[in-house]
């Protein structure tokens, strides 16, 4: 397998006023590191607010096992972490909520994420001081990243992660009293006020690169069935804060950016307040990433219609994509974890469409979730750029699109039924120069599954079946059989791809549930 190691450029610090792009390029990226358009390409780790603490031992709550963290992501193809400090508590001890150790109904959470958060404060030990330091002294570049609505177990009003202020607070839910819990309401004022104390809190504290507005834990924030009516709430939100990280970088003398996570698909984003296109527009954000919630991975985010909307921006925004951990061929379908070839089709593709980098969610350390420790360690090594993805195997499937408002494509095309046809759509990017291809169709548990036949094409023409996959477990849609299909290269298009799938024979009618394409460039 070719591979490709990035050479380490100088990190350093830009004046305030720089147009974006070149402290996105220049600052951390590595020479050899470019995306298909020339820029140099970000490769981001979102690190989430319990990870750290959940995974590592009592005696690891030490400055040294601090910067054992980041020193691992040094060196090597990361540019950027994003350090999340908080969901409905914070990480550390803030002023302006609680910290996620602080008592609930008068007991301590019994858990090693606040334990461990704990015992880092009372030694005086701040993660994300130290954690920004570090970064820099390793030239990787610095942020935060703020949860703006996170509702993990509100089914359990009791659960340690809860606010008291989303305790207290039940007529500012976007579903007040709502049995299972809901999240903050932002057509409230009360509650903008209380998420801008600690976006101010955030930068009066820390000294990052960029703050990053995570729109999408969870990708609901106003009245239910208004959000597009109300949008303009949030652009007055991502406006003022804008007003601080200017206010900021003239303090700290050195630009602090300003980033969001949105729904995927600029319209969907629109739709569900959180116009992204919008906030890039008027200039408020040097950041944007499109991305799915959680239940899959979007493997066809739109990031021409990204650009395209962004053209007449004042300055240039980077679209960088976001992958999630597992891929889901439907809302309902079994979900199997991403692999390094899922993730390398992931960037070929977005890398293809302009995309300036990849960020990755749930993709942390000491987890072997979606990657095993081997496979992690190779991907903080060589990264996602161009040059290397397309020189590795990768694989391209069919999922769909999980953060929409109502009545809005999520580009599901699966399951379907083989006897009545179907043709899927796959966006792969580079056409391989040489190598092979195949065409993976997977199919549900039906009786006489395994005396079917399949007519599969690729761009109309009639593919050779090549025998059943051997091992299945990285195919998803709980498929009792995956059928491989060779491919010459001939037909494979870059870009858009169609896969035709039609039952030719068989008493029972099957039903397909996987379907990708696997491209290998080696011979």
């Amino acid at each position: 397998m070719q591979q490709h190691s990035p050479f380490p450029v100088m990190v350093h610090r830009l004046l305030v006023g720089l147009v974006f792009v070149v402290m996105v390029t220049c600052s951390t990226a590595r020479a050899d590191d470019r995306s298909s358009t020339g820029r140099r390409h970000m490769l981001v780790i979102n690190e989430d607010n319990s990870h750290f603490f959940s995974s590592r031992k009592p005696e690891e709550m030490t400055v040294k096992g601090l910067h054992a963290w980041v020193d691992q992501y040094a060196a090597g193809a990361v540019t950027h972490l994003f350090l999340c400090t908080n969901a409905m508590r914070s990480s550390f001890r803030s002023k302006s909520r609680d910290a996620i150790w602080d008592p609930v109904n008068g007991k301590a959470p019994d858990h090693r994420w606040p334990r461990n958060a704990r015992r880092l404060h009372e030694a005086g030990i701040d993660p994300y001081k130290v954690w920004i330091a570090r970064c820099r002294k390793k030239k990787i570049s610095p942020w935060l990243s703020m949860r703006m609505n996170d509702v993990h177990n509100t089914e359990d009003r009791d659960n340690f992660q809860h606010s008291t202020f989303w305790r207290t607070h039940v007529q500012l839910w976007r579903e007040p009293n709502h049995e299972h819990g809901s999240g903050l309401n932002y057509a409230h004022a009360e509650v903008r006020k209380y998420q801008m104390a600690y976006v101010r809190e955030l930068l009066e504290r820390y000294d990052p690169d960029g703050l990053e507005l995570d729109w999408m834990r969870f990708p609901n924030h106003l009245t239910p069935g208004k959000e597009f009516e109300e949008r303009q709430i949030l652009t007055g939100f991502v406006r003022d804060v804008r007003r601080l990280t200017r206010e900021w970088s003239k303090k700290r003398k050195h630009p602090i950016l300003l980033g969001v996570r949105a729904p995927a698909h600029p319209k969907a984003a629109a739709g569900l307040g959180m116009d992204a296109m919008e906030w890039a527009r008027k200039g408020f954000v040097d950041l944007v990433v499109p991305c799915p919630f959680y239940f899959s991975s979007d493997f066809d985010v739109p990031i021409e219609l990204w650009h395209e909307g962004l053209k007449d921006a004042p300055h240039r925004v980077a679209v960088v994509p976001g992958l999630e951990s597992s891929v889901r061929p439907w809302i309902s379908g079994t979900p199997v974890g991403n692999t390094l070839e899922t993730l390398y089709g992931f960037a070929a593709s977005g890398n293809h469409r302009g995309a300036d980098g990849v960020y990755l969610f749930n993709w942390m350390d000491i987890n072997d979730w979606p990657v095993s420790g081997n496979d992690y360690k190779r991907l903080l090594k060589y990264g996602v750029a161009t040059k290397f993805v397309t020189g590795v195997p990768r694989r391209h499937p069919v999922c769909f699109r999980d953060a929409v408002p109502a009545g809005f494509s999520m580009n599901v095309q699966l399951p379907a039924e083989a006897r009545a046809g179907k043709r899927f759509r796959v966006h792969i990017g580079p056409r391989p120069g040489s190598g092979q291809a195949e065409v993976i169709v997977g199919f549900a548990k039906r009786k006489d599954l395994a005396d079917s036949r399949f007519r599969v094409s690729l761009n109309g023409l009639d593919l050779k079946m090549a025998g059943d996959l051997a091992d299945t477990k990285m195919i998803g849609g709980a498929a009792a059989r995956a059928i491989r299909f060779h491919c010459p290269l001939d037909p494979v298009k870059r870009g858009y791809n169609e896969i035709g799938v039609q039952q030719v024979a068989g008493l029972t009618g099957q039903q397909v549930v996987w379907v990708e394409i696997r491209l290998d460039p080696n011979d």
